[in-house]
């Protein structure tokens, strides 16, 4: 049969069951988004900037079993596009990037966009592939999506010339033969080492990353037989539930309150599970994990690199931990431990609320009065900086795919666009977005996608006038705020013009007000932005540790060179 490129790029779209494609058509790939006009169940999402559509297909995919797809032109609109592939893959998310190429069949040269674009793509992907005649388009697409889903997840980029989809050429019946999934084998006598190490250890833990989502219940049983607390990551936060009596914290080592790390201290035997250690989830590796370390994940380079293991283990998180937990007999008490553990969060809680702020909004009541009008399953977006962590301290969430934000690539610009591909996804849950006003900047003008299609988040601009968490950063080292105090600007015009409702929040008594009717407009599909005056004064558990733990690595020579550079600026005035 005879067929246009871009034809079997939609049947292989509409095989996969996509619903949502993102990006800017160009002139080489006008066909494509012709085809996805007629193409049953999918719509075709026009964004205001690549990289917003790369965040968006982002959003679909950690929120929702779809797996968002990119539309990108040659050349800019793979460069634009970048850093939201590159976020996925540091994050391990699924996406599927089809970035179209330059037409092969003329043997010219200076072509407009002509770069090597998958030299550009295949450092930030699981793989790349270029497309080279109409046969290969159908299962190439296929195996995309089958390698993107595959643990570890990630990016995937077809290259596809644009020749091929604007050409009639002829076909044979598209066909696809999906792969066996890897065959992962449980070694036993591993399992059997765990649950020796776990039994033998008079106060175990647990600490839990997104990998562990899929044996989440397994997870809640194990923590329960071995009376361990729970730590998660910041992608894990929800995996284990946070109104569970074990919950200890989101995140691990001196970038958590006092009591996480008096109980981590007397761990004599961690279980890690689903997650890397990285940077971020562990304060700047503020961290000492004890002797005995079981590490589990299903990327066989992931256990052991950052820390000593005595037990490394390559293996599906639900797998490993069913079969750990059929080892483990009976309940270890844990009544004290949980004592220990309410009492610690009713300290934080207090101290929070006695930092209240007399002329702008607390973060405490702001993340209070937010879950108590919002849905249970409620997604949050954060963005780079302060929002992610005080998001991740103050949010209390018992289901995962709630929590979602730019973690390892830590991406400016993430949250307004992320949080409307998980509106896209999910039409019937809340999605809020917690932006910072330098972050809302980069990519506020997307909320014009929201209002045009109607997929509509709660988009609250965290308002402090600077790039906050630098501008904490440089405080105390440097007395001064180079480049991090943001120039002024009208969140209320920029709502208006994108076509958003507008609300401002200046102090705790306007929660209860604003925020119920900002939600009832954005369940109603109308998209509105809410600017917050946040009060940053009170730093993060987060922020605080992660200043500790890198001071106490320099050498002695420059913590003094650093505190006396601190003090005489102080001095100076």
């Amino acid at each position: 049969m005879k067929l246009r490129g871009s034809r079997l790029v939609v049947r292989a779209l509409v095989d996969e069951g996509v619903r949502f494609t993102f990006g800017i058509p160009g002139t080489h790939n006008i066909e494509l988004y012709d085809a996805l006009e007629e193409a049953p169940g999918i719509e075709a999402v026009l964004v205001t900037s690549e990289v917003a559509g790369a965040f968006m297909g982002d959003g679909v995919s950690r929120t929702s079993d779809q797996i968002g797809v990119l539309n990108v032109v040659p050349g800019a609109g793979v460069t634009h596009s970048l850093s939201g592939i590159a976020e996925a893959f540091m994050d391990q998310v699924p996406l599927v990037v089809l970035a179209c190429g330059i037409r092969r069949d003329t043997g010219t040269a200076f072509q407009l966009h002509d770069i090597d674009q998958l030299a550009v793509l295949r450092p930030v992907t699981k793989a790349a592939f270029a497309i080279a005649e109409a046969a290969e388009i159908y299962p190439t697409i296929r195996r995309a999506f089958e390698i993107a889903r595959t643990p570890p997840a990630g990016p995937v980029a077809v290259e596809i010339p644009a020749n091929l989809m604007m050409l009639t050429q002829e076909v044979d019946e598209p066909r696809w033969a999906a792969s066996p999934p890897p065959e992962r084998l449980l070694d036993r006598e591993l399992v059997e080492r765990a649950a020796r190490m776990l039994g033998e250890a008079h106060h175990p833990a647990i600490y839990a990353g997104v990998g562990a989502v899929a044996g989440r219940h397994q997870l809640i049983q194990l923590a329960e037989q071995l009376g361990a607390p729970v730590m998660t990551t910041f992608q894990g936060k929800g995996v284990f539930p946070e109104s569970h009596p074990l919950w200890l914290w989101t995140g691990i080592g001196r970038s958590a309150p006092p009591f996480v790390r008096a109980v981590v201290d007397r761990c004599d035997c961690l279980l890690a599970v689903g997650c890397r250690f990285g940077e971020v989830a562990t304060g700047s590796y503020g961290l000492a994990p004890p002797r005995r370390l079981i590490h589990v994940d299903i990327d066989p380079e992931v256990p052991g690199r950052n820390f000593p293991t005595e037990l490394a283990v390559t293996a599906d998180a639900a797998t490993f931990l069913g079969a750990l937990g059929a080892l483990i007999e009976g309940r270890r008490p844990a009544d004290e431990l949980v004592r220990e553990i309410a009492d610690g969060h009713e300290r934080v809680r207090r101290s929070w609320r006695g930092a209240s702020s007399p002329s702008r909004v607390t973060p405490e009541r702001f993340f209070a009065v937010l879950q108590r009008h919002c849905g249970d399953d409620t997604v949050y977006a954060t963005d780079s900086g302060n929002g992610t962590f005080l998001a991740a301290e103050h949010l209390r969430l018992d289901h995962p795919r709630c929590f979602i934000g730019p973690v390892d690539f830590s991406c400016m610009g993430y949250s307004v666009p992320a949080s409307i591909g998980a509106a896209f996804a999910n039409p019937h849950r809340d999605v809020v977005t917690l932006a910072g006003d330098g972050a809302f900047l980069m990519t506020g003008l997307e909320a014009l996608t929201a209002a045009t299609y109607g997929a509509a988040p709660l988009i609250c601009v965290l308002r402090d006038g600077k790039h906050g968490l630098i501008a904490e950063f440089q405080k105390v080292p440097l007395n001064r705020q180079t480049c991090s105090v943001l120039p002024d600007y009208s969140v209320q015009a920029v709502a208006e013009a994108v076509g958003c409702r507008y609300f401002r929040i200046l102090r705790d008594s306007e929660l209860e007000a604003v925020i119920p009717a900002a939600l009832e407009l954005v369940r109603a599909r109308t998209p509105a932005i809410v600017e917050v005056a946040i009060d940053y004064s009170n730093r993060t558990f987060f922020s605080r540790g992660v200043v500790a733990t890198n001071f106490w690595r320099f050498p002695w020579r420059e913590r003094l060179r650093m505190l006396g550079r601190a003090l005489l600026r102080r001095m100076g005035g």
